[in-house]
């Protein structure tokens, strides 16, 4: 059954996010483990053959900065870290950009922080690059933004970095390469008995004590209690959750091929749980007032063009809440627009080709996107 599931995950999923933690990509003596990469991009350009698009969440630019300013031991000096971040990241891109140029892959760099994550505007610059990037065959590679960091540079940042990033792109599946199988219900490390855990449906108060504390060793800095965090988050966001031993070569081949993992099963798709999120949400902060021709266009499931607005009320900004008034006086929906209510009003009643010459500027192509808006 797991396997069957993980099969599905990985072979259905439109979006996928591919977590890889420092000890896999590299060398305990902080060089780069190059075959290792060089199979890992076999494996996505395979994904991406079978039209996939893959997003990776990649550790090791400090682990490589240390190598590079011959520190013995990964930095406790936030200062020190910071500064192997710095160099290591250039390390990394250009590990990246090298190994998927061979097959003919573009490779993007993002490093964001939690700010990013919590900021609206922010967040939907992030989602909206991403998705840019994404249609554009090029390969997001994303990491957190260490050299700027306010505080210290806690473990398993990544780990919940990579489900936040699921959570945005809204990805269909996660899956966490690291050091160890998966998911114990006791640490392999003192228990031999200890069996593992093939599938979770619910991260339950049992499945949380079975994580037991972040790992402190090595050039990692995770540990499964930050796994089982980035699994909550992923499974809030409709996204399932794989975690599996990426050491060896081509990681996903084997773990297609039946490789022994946990799944997190999210049970359902992204896509419903930001529809169920938007349906749910209260006093939007302006109102669009639509033609029946946009009526009828969004019950066939279209975005919603400016053609079809007839009026535009309130004082709202990009990613606020607007709902939509019928020619009966009647909501018939709402969603998230893509402009503020100065734009909206100067797009309203014209052709989204002109948008560029109207507004100044080359925005969104729909007032509101159709994965971004619910019927009533």
């Amino acid at each position: 059954m797991c396997t069957t599931m993980k099969q599905s995950a990985i072979a259905n999923s439109k979006r996928l996010v591919i977590k890889i933690g420092s000890a896999l990509l590299v060398h305990a003596d902080g060089s780069l483990r190059e075959t290792w990469l060089e199979a890992l991009a076999q494996d996505v350009a395979n994904l991406r053959a079978k039209g996939t698009h893959v997003i990776l969440v990649s550790s090791g630019a400090i682990a490589l900065g240390c190598e590079v300013l011959k520190f013995k031991k990964r930095p406790d000096r936030l200062e020190e870290a910071q500064a192997a971040a710095a160099v290591g990241q250039i390390q990394l891109a250009q590990a990246y950009q090298t190994y998927f140029r061979a097959h003919d892959y573009t490779t993007a760099q993002l490093l964001l922080t939690l700010d990013d994550m919590e900021n609206r505007p922010r967040y939907l610059n992030a989602r909206n690059t991403v998705s840019e990037l994404l249609e554009h065959g090029v390969i997001p590679v994303i990491n957190e933004n260490d050299t700027v960091a306010t505080s210290e540079i806690r473990f398993g940042d990544n780990d919940r970095l990579a489900a936040r990033v699921a959570q945005m792109a809204s990805a269909d599946t996660l899956i966490l390469l690291s050091d160890i199988n998966g998911l114990y219900d006791a640490d392999p490390r003192d228990n031999k008995t200890a069996k593992l855990v093939s599938v979770v449906d619910a991260v339950t108060p049992e499945i949380e004590k079975m994580a037991g504390p972040p790992a402190q060793q090595g050039v990692g800095s995770g540990g499964m209690v930050t796994k089982i965090g980035a699994a909550k988050i992923a499974l809030s966001g409709g996204c399932s959750m794989i975690i599996m031993n990426g050491e060896k070569n081509s990681p996903i081949t084997r773990l297609t091929g039946g490789e022994s993992c946990t799944i997190f099963n999210a049970g359902t798709n992204p896509l419903a749980v930001r529809k169920r999120w938007i349906q749910g949400m209260m006093a939007p902060k302006g109102f669009l007032h639509i033609d029946a021709g946009a009526v009828i266009a969004l019950k066939r499931g279209a975005s919603l063009l400016p053609a079809g607005v007839t009026d535009t009320l309130g004082n709202f900004d990009r990613g606020d809440l607007v709902a939509f008034i019928g020619p009966d006086g009647h909501t018939t929906g709402q969603g998230l627009i893509s402009y503020n209510s100065l734009d909206a009003a100067k797009l309203q009643g014209q052709n989204m080709r002109n948008a560029d010459s109207i507004l100044g500027y080359a925005g969104r192509s729909a007032l509101v996107h159709r994965d971004d808006l619910v019927l009533l």
